[in-house]
């Protein structure tokens, strides 16, 4: 069987995998890839595809309410010894969501590194610890495989310190009370890419990762120069059910006024608002481009609004903008809101073709437009997977 990288995103009750058969260069394509859904409860399920994106297999995996992360890993490995597409797992990356100030470059995971990890469990409690689960259990299961973090911080600490840097007390901003940045695997790949399809992929550059999770940065260089989400993975643009950028002084108000605890609001916050709350329809754009309800449209123009705002600050916080990058789900798939965005930023010299955008071409601005706009996939899977090779020497 051939060797494989395996890359893995662990969530609370998911897993999400790729594996990437050994070459150089690398595939950007993973020979097989899917995730296992509902770990912990009678609905747990393992889906995988192949290359060509065909279905492989959807199954239900024995153990139920008991599987915890260790024996879905378990399940997943013994479908991969009896599939020809398995492959050989010579090394494993595992995305991790917080590297704190530490880390602007993978680690190998050894145990001083994973303790490390832990400590900035307090910084992203509702992400870091099922990362933790992951690498532990696969480091349980496959003991004598090494082992990579990828972090979703990493590439924002390029950020100017005053980028970074929160008006609170000194002594709360050397605790760690500061500005951090998100989906950086993402913009990571989005600025290794840009080359290829811009002449002004070193020039000043915003990309909007637009998805259930969604936010935007600013690159010159392609090194991060500004982004949309702080210290946690809330603030900034709307998103399908998290707030985005909120006065600080409201959230104060409502556990005041209303009795709210921590868990309270934080469900408020992380689950219950964005699309979500401003529709009380759905966190799915495809949901609410497809409803008649005025409040799917008030949804849909504020998630717009808010991300034309940044798009403003960003292009101040990089002294202008010769290219505007749409990636993520809704950035790669919905020419309504990648339209609506270009028709607002009109006055930033953008020109869009509407028919490459309907088309969802790689390039949509016209030829007389001064910005580049472009829609590139990421591909977060393929460059936790290159780390891992590069850090590895594989």
């Amino acid at each position: 069987m051939k060797p494989c990288i395996l890359t893995i995103n662990a969530g609370s009750s998911s897993i999400k995998f790729a594996l990437f058969e050994l070459a150089h260069p690398l595939s950007e394509k993973a020979s097989v890839s899917g995730q296992i859904d509902a770990i912990g409860s009678d609905a747990i399920r393992l889906v995988a595809r192949n290359q060509a994106g065909t279905r492989m297999v959807d199954q239900a995996l024995p153990g139920g309410a008991a599987t915890r992360h260790q024996q879905a890993f378990e399940h997943l490995l013994q479908w991969f010894a009896a599939n020809e597409n398995g492959g050989t797992i010579i090394a494993v990356g595992h995305r991790v969501v917080h590297g704190g100030d530490s880390h602007a470059t993978p680690v190998v995971l050894d145990v001083a590194a994973v303790e490390q990890l832990a400590q900035y469990t307090k910084l992203a409690p509702l992400h870091q610890p099922h990362n933790l689960n992951g690498i532990h259990a696969l480091q349980a299961t496959l003991p004598d495989v090494p082992q990579v973090a990828c972090f979703d911080t990493a590439f924002h600490r390029a950020q100017p310190s005053i980028a970074q840097t929160y008006g609170l007390p000194r002594k709360l901003t050397e605790e760690g009370a500061k500005r951090y940045g998100f989906h950086g695997l993402s913009y990571e790949y989005i600025a290794g890419a840009l080359p290829r399809y811009s002449a002004k992929a070193d020039g000043r550059v915003v990309v909007a990762h637009l998805g259930n999770g969604a936010s935007m940065s600013a690159m010159v260089g392609r090194q991060c120069v500004a982004s949309t989400l702080g210290f946690s993975t809330i603030d900034g643009l709307i998103m399908g059910t998290r707030c985005g950028n909120l006065d600080p002084g409201l959230v104060l108000h409502l556990m005041e006024t209303r009795g709210l605890g921590v868990k309270e609001m934080t469900r408020i916050l992380y689950k219950e608002s964005g699309l979500l709350g401003i529709s009380g329809i759905s966190s799915d754009m495809r949901t609410l481009r497809a409803s008649d309800r005025p409040e799917a449209a008030e949804a849909i123009e504020l998630f717009c609004y808010r991300i034309v705002r940044e798009l403003g600050s960003l292009t101040a916080a990089a002294g202008g903008l010769d290219a505007l990058v749409f990636t993520g789900g809704i950035g790669e798939h919905d020419a309504h809101v990648r339209r609506r965005i270009c028709q607002q930023a009109r006055w930033q010299g953008v020109l869009l073709d509407e028919t490459a955008n309907e088309r969802h071409d790689l390039r949509i601005s016209a030829p007389e437009s001064a910005v580049d706009v472009l829609v590139i996939p990421t591909n977060e899977e393929w460059m936790i997977a290159h780390h891992v090779q590069v850090l590895l020497r594989l």
